[in-house]
C-alpha cells in the first residue's frame, strides 16, 4: 500500500515512523515533510493545503491512503475535496470533512457540541466585538483565573489563562482586535475548571472507535505550567491518575456521547479524536477537541488506518506498549512569540537511546536547521515515565542550537 501523510510537525514524523514500520506498507511519502522525514520516507515539496498539488501527486504516485495530520487542511475541507472527485472514490483519506474539523476548528461550535450531547465541559460565553460588554460580564461573574479562547485556530497559542480582571478585560479587547488575526475575531470565555489536564486518543470510523493509549501534556512555557500557552512543551504516558475508574468516566460521558453525536449529526468522519480533558476532583471534564492524534500503539498502525476509512473499525482491538514513554520538546529562544528561524542543529547523531521527531526543521546545504517556534521531540521510553524522562532529558544533552530552551520540570505536579 503506498501512503502519502500530510504535513511538515513533529506529529506526522511520528506517525511516519509507526506506519514505517508495517508490513503492510509499499512506498511512503511525506508532504511537505522536513529534515527528519526525510530519513524513512520521501519528501514531496507540496504544501498540505494545496489541494490541487496533492491530488495530482496522488495520481502520479498510485496512493492508496492519504494519511492528513495537521489540523489546517482539514478544516479547509480536503476530505470533502476528495470525496467530491469520482475518481479518487477508493483512496482512503484519514481524517475529518470539514464540517467535522469544526469541533477543533471553531472552539463556539465544540462547546455548543457539548452542550447538545451531554458532554461535560465549563460553562462559557461566546463574545463578538458587537458584545463586549457582555463579555466583561460574564468576566465579573466568574472567579480568577479567567480563561479567554480565540475561537478559531491559532497554533495551539490562542489560548489565555489571566489572573487579573482588568487584564482580562484588556486582553479581550485586543483578542478581538485582531491579536490574533481572524481567529479571534469571536472569543469563547470560559468558567476556570481547576484540576489536572491529561489527554485521551480516539480512532473512529464515524460510529465504532478504538481508544488509544492517553497522555498528559504540557502546554505552558514555563517551568511549573506557567508562561504563555504554546503548542505543548511535552507530555509522558502512561498517566498516574488515570486508573480503571477515571477511565470508565471518560468512556461513558465522555467519549461514547462524542461518538454518537458524531453519527447523529451525519459527520464524514473518519480519523483520530483528541480529548483535551481536565480531572476535577475525579471527575473528567472537556477542554478541548482536537482532530488529530499522537501515539504509543504497539499494533500496526496501518492497518487500525484502513479499517477506519473503510468503517471496519467494530471488532477491533489495539495493542498497547507496556512502556512508559516521554517525549520534551526543544524550541526556539522567544518562542511562542518571536524567535529565529536556520538556526543549525548538531548533535542529533548523538542521540542513541531516544528518538528525536523533527517538529520545526529543514534542511540547508550540509546542515539540519531550525524552521519553526518548536523544533526537536526527544522521545524515550523506560518502566516508569520518570525513568523515560530520566532518558529525554539526558539524551537532550547531545543536541543544541543558537538560543535553544526546554522545560526542565515536565513530571513535576505527577510525583
Amino acid at each position: 500500500m503506498n501512503i502519502l501523510v500530510l504535513g511538515s510537525g513533529g506529529r506526522e514524523h511520528a506517525i511516519a515512523w509507526k506506519i514505517a514500520s508495517s508490513p503492510n506498507l509499499g512506498k511512503l511519502y511525506v508532504a511537505p515533510g522536513n529534515a527528519g522525514t526525510r530519513e524513512i520516507a520521501e519528501n514531496v515539496a507540496i504544501k498540505a493545503d494545496d489541494f490541487d498539488a496533492v491530488a495530482e501527486f496522488v495520481r502520479k504516485a498510485k496512493i492508496d491512503m492519504v494519511v492528513v495530520g495537521p489540523e489546517d487542511p482539514l478544516v479547509k475541507g480536503i476530505v470533502d475535496y476528495f470525496s467530491a472527485k469520482p475518481e479518487f472514490k477508493e483512496l482512503m483519506v484519514v481524517g475529518p470533512d470539514k464540517l467535522s474539523a469544526q469541533l477543533e476548528g471553531s472552539k463556539e461550535f465544540a462547546k455548543m457540541f457539548m452542550q447538545k450531547y451531554g458532554i461535560p465541559t465549563a460553562k462559557y460565553l461566546s463574545i463578538t466585538a458587537e458584545d463586549i460588554s457582555e463579555g466583561e460580564k460574564f468576566l465579573e461573574s466568574v472567579n480568577p483565573p479567567y480563561v479567554l479562547k480565540a475561537d478559531g485556530l491559532a497554533a495551539g497559542k490562542g489560548v489565555l489563562i489571566l489572573d487579573n480582571l482588568d487584564e482580562a478585560k484588556r486582553e479581550l479587547r485586543n483578542m478581538l482586535g485582531g491579536k490574533f488575526g481572524s481567529a479571534g475575531s469571536k472569543v469563547v470565555l470560559e468558567q476556570y475548571l481547576d484540576g489536572i489536564e491529561c489527554s485521551v486518543f480516539a480512532l473512529t470510523d464515524g460510529k465504532s472507535y478504538v481508544l488509544l493509549p492517553e497522555a498528559k501534556d504540557y502546554k505552558r512555557i514555563g517551568e511549573g505550567n506557567t508562561g504563555l500557552n504554546t503548542g505543548g512543551m511535552g507530555s509522558v504516558s502512561p498517566v498516574p491518575f488515570y486508573d480503571a475508574d477515571f477511565a470508565r468516566k471518560v468512556e461513558e460521558r465522555i467519549v461514547k456521547p462524542t461518538i454518537n453525536g458524531i453519527c447523529a449529526e451525519g459527520m464524514n468522519y473518519r480519523g483520530f479524536v483528541f480529548f483535551g480533558l481536565m480531572n476535577v476532583n475525579g471527575d473528567p471534564y472537556v477542554i478541548e477537541y482536537n482532530v488529530r492524534m499522537g501515539l504509543r500503539i504497539k499494533s500496526d498502525l496501518v492497518d487500525l488506518l484502513e479499517a477506519a476509512a473503510k468503517c471496519k473499525l467494530a471488532g477491533k482491538s489495539v495493542e498497547f506498549d507496556s512502556r512508559s514513554a516521554a517525549t520534551v520538546m526543544m524550541v526556539s529562544g522567544g518562542y511562542p512569540e518571536a524567535y529565529e528561524k536556520c538556526k543549525v542543529i548538531s548533535g542529533l547523531e548523538k542521540v542513541k537511546s531516544s528518538v528525536c521527531f523533527h517538529a520545526g526543521t529543514a534542511v540547508s546545504g550540509n546542515d539540519v536547521v531550525t524552521s519553526g517556534g518548536r523544533v526537536i521531540a526527544v522521545s524515550s521510553y523506560g518502566n516508569t515515565i520518570f525513568s523515560a524522562l530520566e532518558t529525554s532529558y539526558s539524551s537532550l544533552k547531545n543536541i543544541s542550537f543558537a538560543k535553544c530552551y526546554y522545560r526542565t520540570d515536565l513530571g513535576f505536579d505527577l510525583k
